[in-house]
């Protein structure tokens, strides 16, 4: 599995993401509780920055800031599930781009969300503005939680991402 320099490849991480949450409207938090548990949380309101951060609105997913108290340490998943990605690569017998990535971080504090992340959130949810199940879920979100990037690894599937 080879090493890729989060700084450097900035770019296309947050391509990669921004990529897979148009497939799934969702990447997925992982994390431990108080017990050492594993605990999964879908999030769809992760939004990065310039410089490898980056925040979530904080309104439903309560089981990770309660594990924070234990360990502040996440990591969120994304794939890429483009059919016509997995089925080239299928034929050619290797992925020409990273069929799915972790990115390993710190939660930081919650706190309210400025304008412009706001604007940020607005946008994202934009198409769904008139549904009565858009206000339910994004009509309130006003507290978001910092995260911190370190470190990114790339999924291994052997001899289909050994070119990579």
């Amino acid at each position: 599995m080879g090493n890729i320099d989060i700084k450097a490849h900035w770019s296309d991480i947050k391509r990669h993401f921004n990529s897979a949450f148009k497939q799934h409207l969702h990447v997925v938090f992982a994390s431990v509780d108080e017990n050492n548990n594993p605990v999964a949380t879908p999030i769809g309101t992760l939004f990065f920055n310039k410089d490898q951060t980056g925040f979530y609105f904080e309104k439903f997913a309560t089981k990770l800031p309660a594990g924070k108290a234990h360990s502040s340490t996440i990591c969120i998943l994304a794939v890429n599930s483009n059919k016509f990605m997995w089925i080239k690569a299928l034929f050619r017998g290797y992925f020409s781009k990273y069929p799915g990535l972790k990115l390993y971080g710190q939660l930081g504090e919650r706190r309210e969300a400025t304008a412009d992340e706001l604007q940020r959130l607005k946008r994202r949810m934009k198409t769904t503005k008139g549904l009565q199940g858009h206000t339910y879920l994004w009509g309130d979100m006003y507290h978001i939680r910092e995260i911190l990037f370190n470190h990114v690894e790339e999924i291994n599937l052997g001899k289909m991402t050994q070119k990579l």
